[in-house]
């Protein structure tokens, strides 16, 4: 069987299939209500193809990818044609071919995740669906009363208590849509801005070559909300200037994993973080982006006192005058990313517009100016590449949230159905003396680990779903809880030994990765204290609330881990670095509750 993504004929063919992709989550928001056993197993077709037959480098993988695409399709267009019979069942199988379809479906979500991300995740979802199964044999308060094989697959797949439950709902009618919208943005001249507004700003500074790595991966992760994606796209660019301008290879590849991984923390997307945050708190997304600004606000800010530290220990100078953007660049390209971000914002909070109808509102204006460039030539080969790029790169992107998304909910399924969550609750519980610190530092344990294994919007799904109700009922809360959970998971970034951001980084450059983390580690420790910031301070996250009280708390974060960072990096001798690390630790957590 040939490889359908060779070829003219196999180009055009998935460029018809992103193309169709990209229309319909887009039609889904102007088209208004749809049943959600519609759009939702709908989505899981749309993604089926792109992640089981685009880009194998196997005849197997071609033909069990064909197949599995094949039935899983047929499994989820099935579910969205007899939608209104199957509500009708409160998600209980009245057949041997349902029960087929519904194994047929699960098993294609653990083997998309897998082909996505690799095994850990697929296994943990696989654990949980055979805890649902057998779970009544296990002795003690871990076991459950058992559920009737026909419910449980039933509500795992043709309900809305599983794979096609609200996690899904979010990835279909939100992370979707702002993943298109930073696509379009991408493939037009919006990443040039972004590299152009930061050489402007910091290019003639001590250290400027670096400066510009952190504001422009700022803005590019603000919409890409990829640490990876972020250090290949701007990496290219930052790493050989830093190169060129005698920077420690280690340093130039420390800064650009440090800096692409804040992306995440960033709003608007946030690693499409944020929009799994709105369905499991219930806090409005425009809330969520508020809270979540001053942190990584403060977490750009920290890199920035590091790099200046690192300046001084290697007399790193800014970027020469010639290489450094006009004027007249940096208004036109910068007009690429202001057009469309303006229109997001005037959407969501000049119009009222939710902020699906904004971002696709959003996404019509980006794509208006892929018709030009910075030159104002009117390049038909050009603007027809520039379309191609934003519907091939959103559609990958779309399909490996889903698969990830699908993935997660089968687990959050589970611990609904059994009732686990609860009992690992009960467990952080005891196992922390019902005592917030301790509780706080399992959790942020279990987040380390488990963001080594899985991306970081699947590590913060789990790790919220069973340690959150733990933290809110020692008093956090719920949005705090969540965001100490999301920061965490991102750990894994930059730490050792996963640490994606690092590797890619590394590799760019050429050096050791192992001395890119640890540079990395210093660089980045933000990473490790905003969260814990968060529940000293928690004023920093009432922004929209008390504004005064959030700059206050911004503030006194800012001073201490200034100190902590100056300390890790320019402090020479081990007790003037005790000394600044003790005392901005002090300032940290001087307004500790328990």
């Amino acid at each position: 069987m040939p490889n359908i993504s060779n070829g003219r004929i196999g180009a055009a063919l998935w460029l018809v299939l992103a193309a169709a992709l990209v229309t319909y989550h887009l039609a889904l928001i102007f088209s208004g209500l749809v049943p959600n056993l519609v759009s939702r197993p709908l989505h899981m077709a749309f993604i089926l193809p792109f992640v089981f037959m685009l880009g194998n480098k196997s005849r197997w993988a071609t033909i069990s990818g064909t197949v599995l695409a094949a039935m899983g399709m047929a499994a989820a267009i099935w579910i969205a044609i007899n939608h209104d019979r199957l509500g009708d069942q409160y998600g209980f199988l009245e057949s041997n071919t349902q029960i087929a379809i519904a194994v047929t479906l699960l098993v294609v979500t653990l083997e998309a995740a897998r082909r996505a991300i690799g095994w850990p995740l697929p296994l943990v979802a696989a654990a949980a669906l055979l805890y649902g199964l057998f779970g009544q044999h296990i002795p003690g308060q871990f076991g459950h009363s058992g559920t009737p094989i026909a419910s449980f697959l039933g509500t795992m797949t043709i309900a809305e208590g599983g794979i096609f439950g609200s996690l899904t709902g979010v990835s279909v009618g939100v992370v979707a849509i702002f993943v298109i919208f930073g696509a379009v943005l991408n493939a037009g001249e919006a990443g040039q801005g972004f590299m152009n507004v930061a050489g402007a700003a910091a290019g003639r500074l001590k250290g400027g070559g670096a400066k510009v790595s952190v504001i422009s991966s700022a803005l590019f992760g603000s919409i890409s909300g990829s640490a990876s994606a972020n250090v290949a796209s701007t990496g290219a660019i930052t790493l050989p200037a830093m190169t060129k301008l005698g920077y420690p290879k280690r340093l130039a590849a420390a800064v650009e994993a440090v800096a692409s991984s804040g992306g995440q923390v960033m709003p608007p997307l946030m690693g499409a973080g944020a929009f799994v945050m709105v369905e499991l708190t219930g806090v409005p997304y425009t809330s969520i982006m508020a809270a979540a600004v001053l942190p990584a606000v403060l977490y750009f800010f920290a890199v920035w006192v590091g790099i200046n530290a690192y300046a001084t220990r290697f007399d790193l100078k800014g970027v020469d005058e010639a290489d450094q953007p006009t004027g007249r660049d940096v208004v036109i390209t910068s007009l690429f990313f202001l057009v469309p971000f303006s229109v997001l914002l005037w959407a969501m909070f000049g119009a009222g517009f939710t902020p699906q109808y904004a971002a696709a509102l959003a996404i019509v204006a980006g794509a208006s100016l892929l018709f030009f460039n910075a030159d104002f030539d009117f390049r038909p080969a050009q603007i027809a590449e520039r379309f191609q790029s934003a519907v091939m790169s959103a559609a990958r992107q779309v399909s490996m949230i889903a698969a990830i998304i699908l993935c997660a909910s089968i687990i959050i399924g589970v611990l609904a159905i059994t009732g686990l969550g609860v009992k690992i609750t009960s467990l952080i519980l005891e196992g922390s003396g019902g005592l917030l610190w301790p509780s706080l530092l399992l959790t942020a344990l279990a987040c380390l680990l488990l963001g080594m294994e899985v991306p970081t919007t699947a590590a913060y799904v789990i790790c919220v779903s069973v340690a959150g109700p733990a933290l809110i009922q020692l008093g956090l809360e719920p949005l705090q809880a969540h965001l100490f959970v999301f920061w965490f998971a991102l750990l894994s970034t930059i730490t050792p030994p996963v640490c994606g951001a690092v590797f890619i980084a590394a590799g760019m450059i050429g050096e050791n990765w192992l001395k890119v983390a640890l540079t990395a580690m210093a660089l980045g420790v933000g990473l490790y204290l905003i969260p814990l910031g968060m529940i000293a301070n928690p004023d920093i996250i009432r922004l929209a609330q008390n504004p005064a009280l959030a700059i206050i708390a911004m503030l006194r974060l800012a001073f201490g881990l200034a100190l902590v960072s100056y300390g890790l990096i320019s402090a020479r001798k081990i007790f003037k670095t005790a000394v600044l690390v003790g005392a901005g630790l002090a300032v940290i957590f001087s307004g500790i509750y328990i």
